[in-house]
């Protein structure tokens, strides 16, 4: 893992330079952010007796509701006169954002969280991004500050969803610990490429947040490069059906990047 993308501390039971190396990307462990579990367990330990995915679904909704106020903005001390209420911006605005667009301001909270909890810094963000006395760090960490200003705890809400997403990868599928997703990517000479291997496959270092899809042809559609590779799950933020009737027509994973082993297809 080179040093410039990775922290030496992160939020995580893992160090960045682990997590965040091919090593792991073929024998991930699980990943856990430091006491989301411990302070969220009574809430997990209550959705053992629900076999739907749906039912749990909204057990989730409800709680994110209930601790975190969203209903209830002004008992987590929004002021609706202030000159920047932003009431709507929780974890599933950043979600939207991102989808709509990897440079938004909410893409940029996201990429920030991800540097926080897991400590793998951002390389691409409206641009290239350098070290932190760079001109596009600190443009990358004001649209951050922006996305995050006069929010109610953004970024534990971002925990909470990350350790559910966890929870139902393990639910759904427990014998599975990589997924192959596909992802189409334009510049291939632009990309940070560490090494180049036979049969078309390259040592990647990924943005520190990426989009992926399950479907060839899906993922085809967004370049002129089409990639390959196996995600470990507990790289993965969200997945198409993680919250049955949110965001309803995109087939896009959220990965949390570093260093991939991935292929590239030519067809």
């Amino acid at each position: 893992m080179p040093g410039h993308a990775a922290l030496s501390l992160n939020r995580c039971n893992l160090p960045a330079r682990v997590l965040g190396s091919v090593a792991f990307q073929k024998a991930p462990q699980w990943l856990w952010l430091d006491g989301v579990m411990e302070l969220h367990q009574a809430f997990f330990h209550s959705l053992k007796p629900f076999e739907k995915a749906a039912t749990r679904a909204s057990c989730f909704r409800d709680y994110m509701s209930s601790c975190f106020l969203l209903d209830h903005l002004d008992q987590a001390g929004l002021n609706p006169d202030a000159a920047c209420a932003r009431p709507r911006a929780d974890f599933l605005r950043m979600l939207r954002g991102w989808m709509f667009d990897a440079d938004s301001r909410e893409a940029a909270v996201l990429k920030g969280w991800v540097e926080s909890r897991f400590g793998l810094r951002p390389g691409y963000h409206l641009g290239p991004v350098g070290s932190y006395h760079s001109d596009s760090y600190r443009m990358f960490q004001a649209a951050r500050a922006q996305g995050l200003y006069n929010t109610n705890a953004l970024e534990a809400q971002l925990d909470v969803l990350y350790a559910w997403c966890q929870y139902e990868l393990r639910r759904r599928w427990p014998d599975t610990l990589h997924f192959s997703l596909y992802r189409g990517a334009n510049g291939w000479r632009q990309h940070d490429v560490l090494a180049s291997l036979p049969d078309n496959r390259h040592i990647l270092l990924l943005n520190n947040l990426n989009s992926f899809s399950s479907d060839k042809e899906h993922a085809d559609a967004f370049g002129d490069t089409l990639l390959v590779t196996e995600v470990p799950a507990a790289k993965i933020l969200w997945f198409p059906g993680l919250l049955p009737g949110v965001l309803p027509g995109e087939k896009e994973f959220l990965v949390i990047g570093g260093l991939y082993d991935v292929q590239r297809l030519l067809w």
